[in-house]
């Protein structure tokens, strides 16, 4: 303990002539260093520990619908607010819905995967900047014979779950959000929220919920 923490031994100290003190200050060093760096790591673990991060990662409070690309889509975006950010993040959606089959069985809170993108890649992030996640509402759509009107009566629940890894850590982050019936606005879009100033694009987080007005037919999908 002496030989780790002190900065001075006094009047009594190692000395070359003694070859077994040497060889065991030189073992206490380096055993003393890595307790501290194995302390170190473990605070700093704990500060950085993936709850808060999560905590920085943020969603839109409303999905929308509309056409894009000439495909009725619904769609939603998610920021980063730090400017670390992290290694391959994915994201996934659940629709959670009750329903009766043909035969009569009654599934309460049945779960549909909702595709954004798996077969292209577009499931996977690099949140540099917000990004408006898209759901092609196609035939394997659980949307796909819903329509404007249809939506309000529909009681369900969206589940959209984001996942990466730390880079300062190297630990996995999941961040998770929802949203029901009464949080899809059918026939917006979301505003834009960066621009481009100075040769430089600026990310305006304050227009991140903003949404407009569009033309949307209020058919479903499949009419």
């Amino acid at each position: 303990v002496e030989s780790q923490r002190t900065i001075g031994y006094g009047t009594r100290m190692v000395t070359a002539n003694c070859t077994e003190g040497v060889i065991l200050l030189i073992a206490q060093s380096i055993v003393g260093s890595m307790i501290d760096a194995m302390m170190v790591g473990c605070m700093f673990v704990k500060i950085s520990r993936p709850k808060k991060r999560a905590q920085t990662l943020i969603f839109s409070k409303n999905c929308v619908i509309s056409r894009r690309d000439e495909k009725l889509c619904l769609m939603f975006r998610v920021g980063d607010l730090r400017e670390s950010h992290m290694v391959d993040a994915k994201i996934r959606a659940k629709l959670i819905k009750s329903r009766h089959t043909a035969e009569g069985e009654f599934i309460p809170l049945e779960q549909s995967e909702l595709n954004l993108g798996y077969d292209t890649g577009e499931d996977r992030l690099f949140l540099v900047e917000p990004q408006i996640i898209c759901h092609v509402i196609n035939r394997h759509s659980p949307f796909w014979d819903m329509s404007a009107e249809s939506l309000r009566r529909e009681q369900f629940e969206i589940i959209i779950i984001l996942e990466g890894i730390v880079e300062a850590t190297g630990m996995t982050c999941q961040a998770r959000t929802s949203y029901t019936e009464d949080e899809i606005l059918w026939g917006y879009r979301f505003e834009p929220c960066m621009s481009l100033e100075k040769g430089a694009f600026q990310v305006d987080y304050s227009r991140f919920e903003m949404t407009f007005e569009v033309q949307t037919p209020a058919a479903s999908a499949k009419e």
